[in-house]
């Protein structure tokens, strides 16, 4: 496949990065020529020095015959209009970066396919779905629903307590056959286990499981439950703001915010929300406005180290949960290493979201584990696919991938090797970037 990636900032450069580990043919175009030598020394791709709005400079990188066209410069305008020009010169499908929630909302998108713009993707409110996850299932790194919740992904570190401790993967199905342990981090390294691996203290686990026994989950691995109520969050962002607009009538909510505007802008949209305006570094303010009195903290400021250190000092204080939007790729790691509950990062949760069109297989979900390496990929089985012919444990399925579980219907359940797959069968799969091509070839 030809891709023709407009704008080289991280988004656009972290696909690249992905999409580059499957031999597609990559054109990255941007009008800052030195970003683009930076990341040609680093991949394998072409680059384009010119303007994603200039009809020229798209024909030159090669639009006309590329099978995706993606648009993730800064600038909301340009990306509409860049897809416009590109699928009128003759690219086959569009994506475009936007800033405007309004712009995703079901009736415009008809008006955007018929402009020329196939898919749209606004970040902040992916980003706000994970915060959303994370403060709902709090005991939880990671949360991730497949099918409206008709299995669930969690991402769990487990203690010394963990009954599952110890354990291989083959004495862990002993205890329970609702859940499924596909994927683990360990000293920053990702593992697609097999049978045969073992499951550590201070591992991050990823399993997929029914909702049904996700209470028999985090008792097996050591967790207790508990209800968030109280929220913090630290900025007003826009991805604060798409998160409190869906948690407003939830829990009770407060904002702290430096900007004055900001806080009014925040006062005035949600009447139930109280706005703080102050620093939430100071540490006098954090604590007269009761943050060891709240649940969880969310830190969503536009400075990773001010999210980081804000998110250390509310665990230091007793919050039981905390979320930090960390931008910055080289702090996440320590993030993870500090013991911050969820880490969002919106350029990788757009690019998952993106990646997802570059695959022949008919995909309806990707999830992008932000610490780890592996994807989570939900995927429809059609009639005569590899994956259909036999036995799971007969597929020779790719080493550094597993297949988690399958939503048949309405009904879900986890995979064993006696699972046979059935054509409309979606999938639940886990696997490295490695395994991604290989995996699309048992499906497609």
């Amino acid at each position: 496949m030809k891709v023709v990636i407009a704008g080289a900032g991280e988004v656009g450069t972290h696909l690249a990065r992905m999409l580059s580990k499957e031999n597609h043919e990559i054109v990255l175009m941007d009008d800052d020529n030195e970003k683009l030598q930076k990341i040609a020394n680093q991949i394998d791709l072409l680059t384009v020095n010119g303007a994603a709005n200039s009809i020229n400079d798209l024909k030159e990188a090669g639009v006309a015959k590329a099978d995706l066209f993606i648009a993730v410069t800064p600038y909301e305008s340009r990306n509409v209009l860049a897809c416009i020009l590109a699928k009128d010169i003759g690219v086959n499908k569009t994506l475009a970066r936007i800033n405007n929630a309004e712009y995703i909302k079901k009736v415009n998108k008809p008006k955007f396919i018929e402009m020329g713009v196939d898919e749209l993707i606004y970040p902040e409110t992916l980003a706000a779905k994970e915060i959303i996850a994370s403060v709902k299932q709090p005991s939880a790194r990671v949360t991730h629903e497949f099918s409206g919740g008709k299995l669930m992904l969690y991402g769990i570190k487990i203690r010394e307590n963990a009954i599952i401790v110890n354990q291989t993967l083959a004495e862990t199905a002993k205890f329970s056959d609702g859940f499924r342990a596909v994927a683990i981090t360990r000293n920053e390294n990702t593992i697609i286990p097999k049978g045969k691996d073992k499951i550590l203290a201070g591992d991050i686990v990823y399993f997929v499981t029914t909702r049904d026994a996700t209470q028999d989950l985090y008792e097996k691995a050591g967790k207790t439950l508990f209800e968030v109520k109280n929220i913090m969050f630290l900025g007003g962002s826009r991805i604060a703001q798409k998160t409190i607009e869906k948690l407003q009538d939830q829990f009770n909510i407060k904002v702290i915010e430096q900007n004055k505007e900001r806080c009014q802008q925040i006062a005035d949209r949600f009447s139930n929300v109280l706005v703080i305006n102050g620093d939430g570094r100071n540490l006098d303010l954090l604590k007269e406005e009761g943050i060891d009195k709240m649940d969880a903290f969310v830190a969503v400021t536009s400075n990773s180290e001010t999210n980081i250190l804000t998110c250390q000092l509310a665990k230091k204080m007793g919050v039981k949960r905390s979320v930090a939007e960390i931008e910055n790729i080289d702090f996440i790691s320590l993030a993870e290493q500090v013991g911050i509950g969820s880490v969002i990062n919106k350029k990788f949760i757009a690019a998952s979201f993106i990646y997802r069109f570059s695959m022949h297989s008919e995909i309806s979900s990707i999830k992008c584990l932000t610490a780890t390496e592996a994807e989570a990929v939900e995927v429809i089985a059609h009639a005569g696919s590899k994956v259909t012919t036999r036995l799971v444990k007969q597929l020779d399925f790719p080493d550094n991938a597993k297949i988690g579980g399958v939503i048949r219907g309405e009904q879900s359940f986890i995979v064993t090797g006696e699972t046979q797959i059935q054509e409309g069968d979606r999938v639940v799969v886990f696997a490295l970037p490695s395994a991604i091509k290989k995996i699309d070839k048992f499906f497609k």
